[in-house]
């Protein structure tokens, strides 16, 4: 009788534990469900891990475009309504006449290798045309690749498709309540990891206007030269000598991650859009190999597929004043005006491709 009241007790322990750890669960996703909808329209990503409202299902008639890139492809500073991606979407509609959807695959900090494994992940969105416009993540270069895809770190996305932002979120409330305000802990953040430290953009800075925009352009910029001045020990990923596109070092392992990324998008019928950022402000190291970089990745693309209409070469290098603080927050994400400018540049490019491609 003892034996049979011990299983009992154990037969409902466990299962109040496991009634606990679902009503746990349940609670995180309610949770990270209203964070969601609270931030998808402003600063943040949708459920589905994406900027903007979630895409419904595609129109037979629609032509669908995946923009990807960093931060400035994001929109960091300005609302999801205020990004590159959203700004091109109703300029496609007015001139092809028919239903046009542009989905912000866009991610803080992510660089070219991202470009794959992301294309991978959003296959479903049946997208007929990317756009790949990257080049500040990957300044370092071979000296120190950009290999992060942060939306694979969660096990939940890998495995379901949703994006939690609660962990995110709780981590910067705690910060914001240690040192006061969110930008006072990213300061803090830097200062610890030292001069090494990556190139943070911090939010709020967007907010700042005048003599402050500008400490802040020269600030950055001091910052990611200094970035790349002190990569220069860690040896090269891949070897110039195993490239397949024909560039040399420091930026072998950029275009090896550009290439991969066309070839996936021809592989699966759809066109493709290599875009060169306006070039990184200034004279020093930072305006240097943006310079160097965007050459590099021009004469590949034009040895590699200049013959293939399916893709096509934009470069916004001067499109943009990056020491315009009408133009830009701080040196290199840009404000509506500018996004806007460089959402009607693409549209030629991404129609091209479009009509070369039949979708």
């Amino acid at each position: 009788m003892i034996v049979l009241t011990r299983r009992k007790k154990i037969i409902f322990s466990l299962v109040t534990m496991v009634l606990a750890f679902i009503a746990t669960g349940v609670l995180f996703l309610i949770a990270d469900l209203v964070l969601h909808k609270r931030a998808e329209k402003s600063a943040g990503l949708n459920r589905y891990g994406y900027r903007g409202p979630v895409i419904g299902r595609k129109q037979s008639n629609e032509l669908r475009v995946a923009m990807l890139g960093g931060s400035t492809v994001f929109g960091y500073g300005v609302a999801w309504n205020e990004s590159i991606p959203a700004f091109l979407e109703p300029k496609l509609q007015a001139q092809l006449g028919r239903p046009a959807t542009v989905v912000n695959l866009g991610y803080n900090n992510e660089g070219a290798y991202s470009f794959q494994p992301n294309l991978e992940d959003f296959a479903y969105l049946d997208y007929d045309v990317i756009v790949l416009y990257e080049g500040y993540n990957d300044l370092p270069g071979d000296e120190g690749p950009n290999r992060s895809v942060y939306r694979r770190s969660s096990a939940i996305f890998r495995t379901f498709g949703y994006f939690p932002i609660l962990p995110l979120y709780l981590e910067e409330k705690a910060r914001s309540w240690l040192f006061g305000d969110l930008n006072a802990a990213y300061d803090e953040s830097r200062r610890k990891d030292g001069e090494k430290s990556q190139v943070v953009f911090q939010p709020g800075l967007a907010k700042r206007t005048g003599a402050a925009a500008l400490q802040a352009i020269s600030s950055i910029t001091t910052a990611l030269d200094g970035q790349l001045e002190g990569n220069g020990a860690v040896p090269p990923v891949i070897k110039e000598s195993d490239s397949t596109t024909g560039c040399t070092t420091p930026y072998v392992t950029y275009c090896e991650s550009v290439a991969a990324a066309v070839r996936y998008g021809l592989a699966h019928g759809q066109g493709v859009v290599v875009g060169s950022q306006p070039r990184a402000m200034g004279e020093g190291l930072a305006h240097e190999r943006h310079t160097r970089q965007q050459a590099m990745l021009a004469a590949m693309m034009e040895r590699n597929f200049g013959r293939e209409p399916r893709v096509a070469w934009a470069d916004f290098s001067t499109l943009v004043d990056l020491t315009s603080i009408d133009a830009t927050f701080d040196g290199m994400h840009l404000k509506p005006a500018a996004n806007a400018a460089v959402a009607e540049a693409l549209v030629e490019p991404v129609k091209k491709v479009a009509a070369a491609a039949k979708r």
